[in-house]
Formats: structure tokens, C-alpha cells, sequence
């Protein structure tokens, strides 16, 4: 391999696949829980979305399912 690699003559082209990595979406969240992920982002260095987001991918590898009841 080369040292060096000229790439000023490389055609720019739009990654193919991040559409199917990530998908923006707008949700509400309560001040208290995004205080806490931007703590916990602070104490991490990683960028609290990537936090919820890491986290909501573990309960869906693990089926985490929530034990609610509605009052009827």
C-alpha cells in the first residue's frame, strides 16, 4: 500500500446503507429522563441519544418487556 493516496479526483457519492441504519423520529420524554441520559452522557463521553439508543436496543435483544397496569 501506498504511503499517501491522492483523493482530491474521488467522485462523492451518498453511503447506500445509512438509510437503513438509522431512522429519525420525534418523541416526547419527560425534562427528568433526558436529564439523566445527559448525565450519564457527561460521565461517559458518549452523546446521550446514542445512550437511549443503546439502551432500547438491549431490551430488544433481550425482549424486555414492561409489567404495567392500567386502572380501569
Amino acid at each position: 500500500m501506498k504511503k499517501e493516496y491522492d483523493l482530491t479526483k474521488m467522485k462523492k457519492r451518498k453511503n447506500p446503507y445509512a438509510s437503513r441504519l438509522k431512522k429519525q423520529v420525534t418523541i416526547r420524554m419527560g425534562t427528568d429522563i433526558i436529564s439523566y441520559f445527559k448525565k450519564l452522557a457527561e460521565e461517559t463521553g458518549i452523546p446521550y441519544q446514542n445512550l437511549i439508543n443503546l439502551y432500547l436496543r438491549d431490551c430488544v435483544e433481550h425482549r424486555r418487556k414492561l409489567n404495567l397496569k392500567w386502572a380501569s
